[in-house]
């Protein structure tokens, strides 16, 4: 069997969970907790980084700092999942969605000033597969109509974007430590906040809507309830898990392309002879080997092509469902536009294994595998 993921593992995460119980504080804000914000402030170059229970959670304290209220629009592209638009949804907005580019799966930056109405507040942008939207031209769309830009940089830890990291381009970035990503502690995330008048009540709303983290520096003499707010910290034990990760950043990094890059050299073959297409890569953009996927003819070849793989024991997946298309979708959104890509492109993607360390051989029987397939 060869699985799609394998959860990464470094060697340390256990040692650091042993630590983080010695140390006495298990709950939120402890010393791993610090340890991982610091090193995202400092290796990032970012204003504020606060962990948190998920990139869902992060993406909801997104939505509560930009002040999304009943009937407000969020552009957001249909090709995702579904916490990019449900965070916003929770706080009464209205989703607009608009189609894709169909070289890398990111929302078409040239449709987003059609999408944009007297009533529309913000820009979620979504990194697919760790390759950057096309963020020059969305922060000046955003510039020029006062909008806010929220990165939902789930799959994107340390890809960059004109040498910038995702994230920390637009006013607020949300990451995922969920067991698929590059970087895991099994459920986790972080917001990232690029705006410096954001900080503060981001603060207030991750602690439940208090001023505590202003009693714990001293600012106050007692804390108390004095915004919105919920409980978006992770346990010290998550922490620990994810910092021997970042410890060990750049060998994840590079692992990860070793694998992306060999699924690239080993079928060109394919690609040259028309049965599969790769996602593309702009020259402004370094991806971070999150994804390797390919697309085939249509529906009917990924249906057929999925089954075959599974039958000999590999986990290749397809992706999301468009969400203009679901029940929510239609309930909570509208498609702004003509859905040119989205489903089209959607129903020939396929995403093969790729983990860390996985073995050579591996990679070699999933290649063997789609060239008897298109054989």
């Amino acid at each position: 069997m060869i699985p799609f993921n394998i959860p990464a593992v470094t060697g340390k995460e256990y040692d650091y969970i042993q630590q983080a119980a010695k140390n006495g504080h298990l709950s939120g804000d402890g010393e791993f907790t610090k340890k991982c914000s610091k090193w995202f402030e400092s290796n990032f170059g970012v204003e504020k980084v606060l962990l948190t229970t998920s990139c869902t959670h992060a993406l909801e304290m997104a939505a509560i700092l930009l002040d999304i209220q009943e009937g407000d629009e969020v552009i957001v592209p249909s090709y995702t999942f579904v916490s990019s638009a449900n965070a916003f949804v929770l706080r009464g907005a209205k989703i607009v969605f608009i189609d894709i580019r169909p070289d890398t799966m990111n929302m078409d930056e040239n449709l987003i000033e059609q999408a944009i109405t007297e009533k529309t507040k913000a820009i979620v942008v979504v990194h697919y597969a760790g390759v950057s939207c096309d963020m020059n031209k969305i922060m000046d769309i955003s510039k020029k109509y006062n909008l806010k830009v929220v990165e939902d940089a789930a799959q994107g830890v340390m890809s960059k974007y004109n040498q910038k990291y995702l994230g920390t381009i637009g006013h607020l970035g949300c990451y995922s430590f969920h067991e698929t990503k590059n970087y895991n502690c099994g459920e986790g995330g972080a917001l990232l906040i690029n705006d410096p008048e954001l900080v503060e009540r981001a603060e207030i709303i991750r602690e439940k809507g208090t001023d505590r983290s202003r009693f714990f520096r001293g600012q106050v003499d007692k804390y108390s309830w004095v915004d919105l707010g919920s409980s978006y910290l992770p346990s010290e034990l998550n922490a620990a898990f994810l910092y021997a990760q970042l410890e060990e950043a750049d060998t994840i990094n590079n692992d990860r392309l070793r694998i992306w890059n060999k699924y690239n050299n080993d079928l060109a073959k394919l690609k040259e002879e028309g049965y599969i297409e790769f996602g593309n890569v702009p020259n402004d953009c370094t991806h971070n080997g999150h994804m390797f996927y390919i697309k085939v003819k249509d529906l009917k070849v990924r249906t057929s092509l999925l089954d075959y793989l599974k039958s000999n024991e590999v986990g290749a997946v397809f992706h999301y469902v468009p969400l203009h298309s679901a029940k929510a979708g239609k309930k909570y959104g509208r498609m702004s536009g003509e859905d040119k890509y989205t489903t089209l492109e959607s129903e020939r993607l396929i995403r093969l294994p790729l983990y860390f360390r996985m073995e050579d051989s591996h990679i070699n029987e999933v290649v063997r595998l789609l060239f008897n397939f298109f054989e």
